[in-house]
């Protein structure tokens, strides 16, 4: 209403001076898409810059393993941080290239933990790198990564494959803390536990680990018993939960991953698929201190480490 009634009270004040002293009408600024941006960037990086931050789209895929492209860091992907390669000029468009795969100001201040970016200390302490060529059709891949974050954009050169690639982010503080920058995200799927009746909870509780790192995105699902408790088994107003946990979980990034991720639940299935499951590292931990929380289905998972961190790990891929 501030916002608005500022828009309103300026509008009011403008059309009340003569038109000689009236601001020039200034054209509204178009976000650029993080893929323009890439190619902005390509196209100013010297020989000694491509060969430090370039690789090839199939780079440590030659031998049958994972391309390097779709792993997941936790510093920068290439060993050198943003302040060590780039130039000023440089280092601003790869922010901006950042930005514009996140869904606004209040997705930057959590991604980057307020500014404070874990033991990556700053922006600058953050690296890149590039795979494959951005400068044209060819596929590519541009890996943003640091402390405790991988996020990348590949204009859809992957196919089937939402983010480009498996995800992680995570925050140094208590998973269970206000201090935590994703700690709304555990509030919310404890708001769904919650709502959970007596046989759903003791479906949907696991004594263990779901796993952490690049082994938490290994699906964990078989035909029987299922790992927790069904999308399927759950009354309208949980479902209606559950979907607005959903919703929360790809609020900070831009509304086209977003809709991939969707589009691929629907394609995988529906959201009938998925299960929710929470971990305890033992049977005795109150129901308010999870040690865990992952949402699994076909082709997806989104595996959240709550303690003693947050570590959370993404992969969510369309099925064959």
């Amino acid at each position: 209403m501030r916002a608005l009634s500022g828009s309103a009270l300026g509008a009011m004040a403008a059309s009340s001076l003569p038109s000689a002293f009236a601001a020039p009408a200034e054209a509204p600024r178009k976000a650029r898409p993080a893929e323009e941006l890439i190619r902005e960037l390509f196209a100013t990086l010297t020989a000694e810059q491509k060969t430090a931050v370039v690789r090839p789209w199939d780079h440590g895929a030659e031998a049958g393993g994972l391309p390097t492209r779709l792993k997941t860091h936790n510093a920068a992907p290439l060993g050198k941080k943003l302040s060590e390669q780039f130039t000023a000029p440089q280092q601003d468009l790869i922010k901006q290239t950042f930005k514009s795969i996140l869904s606004g100001d209040e997705a930057y201040d959590r991604i980057s933990r307020h500014g404070k970016w874990d033991s990556s200390g700053s922006f600058e302490g953050n690296g890149i790198a590039i795979f494959g060529d951005p400068s044209g059709k060819d596929p590519f891949s541009w890996v943003f990564a640091g402390h405790h974050l991988t996020l990348r954009c590949d204009g859809n050169s992957q196919p089937n494959t939402a983010f480009g690639g498996p995800m992680y982010y995570g925050h140094s503080a208590n998973g269970h803390s206000e201090n935590n920058v994703y700690n709304d995200q555990t509030r919310e799927v404890m708001s769904v536990f919650d709502m959970l009746n007596e046989p759903q909870r003791k479906q949907a509780v696991i004594v263990g680990s779901p796993g952490d790192g690049v082994g938490a995105l290994t699906p964990k699902l078989v035909a029987k018993p299922a790992t927790g408790v069904g999308y399927a088994d759950l009354d309208e107003s949980q479902r209606k939960l559950v979907a607005d946990v959903m919703r929360k979980l790809l609020n900070p990034f831009r509304q086209e991953d977003g809709d991939e991720v969707m589009q691929l639940i629907k394609t995988n299935g529906g959201m009938e698929k998925l299960r929710l499951a929470f971990y305890k590292d033992n049977a005795e931990k109150g129901n308010d201190r999870w040690d865990a929380w992952r949402i699994e289905g076909p082709g997806f998972v989104w595996n959240y480490r709550v303690l003693p961190h947050v570590h959370c790990f993404v992969n969510v891929v369309g099925q064959a």
